[in-house]
């Protein structure tokens, strides 16, 4: 700020209103008092005269205060709460352009300091040894400075304005992505639910025929014993009556000796225990859950590699179990995300490889052009630049097989007849990687590379009538 001048609030009250100045103008006589005060003081006075000295204004129009008035709004800004620049904005522009402390115009400004001045702040203590420079030059500079930095701050809006639009589509992009995956889950767990209630039924009714079974089987023995039981009865009774009888009619009268001796004789064999008459709980109950999971073999598959949706070009479809890729003239409405390509017809698997040793096998199908191997993790997907560096790789294009690494042009494959199965062996440890003819076991190239960083199987199709397919593989369960 410039210079400014000790006030007390007293100097800056009309004398008349005793409030504070608005609109001061100063008489002939130096004494300043509000331009409506005035006014109304000569409408009751037939001469021209001051309020305080009654001395006669050689002024029909006094001029106004400027310094004072300027004071006064800044007192009364700050009693209203209004910023400074509130202040700046309402007040007229002939306030903004005269110096607070003496009523000048800014002519100069001090680089220095960087505020505008008059010519008596350059000469004040203040700004004495400062070097100052014209105000309009000094503007002029300032805007050339800002005008030079307004093309890369438009620039960057712009860029904002883009990633915001990205940060759109993403989240929209991540609604429909919620929905088909939560459609999906509910699909497998269906199949899942569908055959373990399927498997609950069979075993329900392998239990209820051994059930039905038994107790048939319990029923006919029980019906046989029952009638023996009633035959023997019979016998006892009648053998009981004929020892009951007297001597004479047991041996002469009714000679039936030899018949009770026969009678007595003649006793059913003993009958035999009920073996393996129960139920076979340890065969429906015995490793259940085990044995459930071995038969689910059938209904699910493991895959090697599973593909990320969120690294393929839009072009690209992937199949619902992320399996297999088909390429589509279509272009998809995707979030342009930093993992997606955007220019090769590319997506990688979901899980770099840093460790150990796998093996894939893909299905190539009639596919006229293609292309699958490893990529580095820090390959640029965006752009022409994916092939240059970081990849390893064996391809079909033209009708001609070929292996390409590093931006090169490759070299042919060993190749007799047509490839349908790409089996693709990677073993981090030792740094190569494999490639072979999986219908045939028969290899085809190796590529030796120290890797230092995670690698990601990665897949290219541009053809719309055969699909890239992982094959799944056999699983098996070892028992320790």
């Amino acid at each position: 700020m410039a210079c400014k001048t000790s006030l007390s609030e007293e100097d800056l009250t009309c004398p008349v209103c005793r409030d504070i100045f608005r609109d001061p103008v100063v008489l002939s006589c130096s004494h300043s008092v509000c331009k409506g005060c005035l006014r109304q003081f000569w409408n009751t006075k037939p001469s021209r005269e001051c309020p305080l000295c009654r001395k006669r204004s050689l002024d029909a129009e006094p001029p106004c205060n400027l310094a004072l008035r300027n004071l006064c709004e800044a007192v009364l800004s700050q009693r209203e709460g209004v910023s400074e620049s509130d202040r700046c904005r309402t007040w007229p522009v002939r306030c903004r352009v005269l110096c607070t402390a003496h009523g000048e115009q800014f002519k100069l400004f001090c680089l220095q300091d960087k505020e505008p001045l008059c010519v008596v702040c350059r000469d004040s203590r203040l700004h004495k040894c400062h070097e100052c420079q014209p105000l309009d030059e000094a503007a002029l500079d300032l805007k050339e400075k800002l005008r030079n930095k307004l093309p890369a701050l438009q620039e960057k809006l712009k860029v904002f304005i883009e990633i915001k639009q990205t940060y759109d589509e993403t989240a929209e992009h991540i609604k429909c992505q919620a929905q088909s995956t939560q459609r999906q889950i509910k699909r497998e767990f269906e199949k899942l639910h569908q055959f373990l209630q399927e498997e609950e039924a069979t075993r329900l009714e392998a239990l209820q025929a051994e059930v039905e079974q038994k107790t048939t089987l319990m029923k006919s023995t029980f019906d046989k014993m029952a009638r023996e039981i009633l035959l023997l009865s019979d016998t006892i009774r009648t053998i009981e009556e004929e020892i009951r009888a007297e001597d004479i009619a047991f041996l002469v009268v009714r000679q039936q000796c030899p018949l009770a001796i026969f009678r007595a004789q003649c006793t059913l064999p003993d009958p035999e225990r009920a073996s393996g008459a129960l139920l076979n709980v340890a065969q429906h109950m015995g490793n259940l859950k085990f044995n459930v999971w071995k038969k689910m073999q059938d209904l699910v598959q493991y895959t090697p590699v599973i593909l990320d949706p969120n690294t393929a070009d839009p072009r690209l479809n992937l199949s619902d179990d992320l399996t297999s890729v088909t390429y589509s003239d279509e272009r998809q409405q995707l979030p342009d995300n930093p993992e997606r390509f955007n220019w090769y017809l590319c997506v990688l698997g979901s899980e770099g490889l840093l460790y150990g040793t796998h093996s894939w096998d893909v299905d190539v199908g009639d596919s006229t052009l293609w292309m699958l191997g490893v990529a580095a993790e820090s390959n640029q997907r965006k752009g022409l630049i994916f092939f240059n560096s970081g990849v390893w790789c064996v391809l079909h294009m033209d009708g001609k097989y070929k292996s390409r690494s590093s931006g090169q042009t490759g070299s042919p494959l060993p190749v007799n007849g047509k490839l349908r199965r790409v089996r693709v062996q990677l073993d981090l440890a030792k740094g190569a990687v494999s490639f072979s003819d999986a219908a045939h076991d028969t290899h085809l190239h190796t590529f030796r590379h120290t890797f230092s960083e995670r690698v990601f199987p990665f897949f290219f199709n541009w053809c719309a009538q055969s699909p890239l397919r992982i094959l799944p593989q056999r699983s098996s369960i070892t028992m320790g």
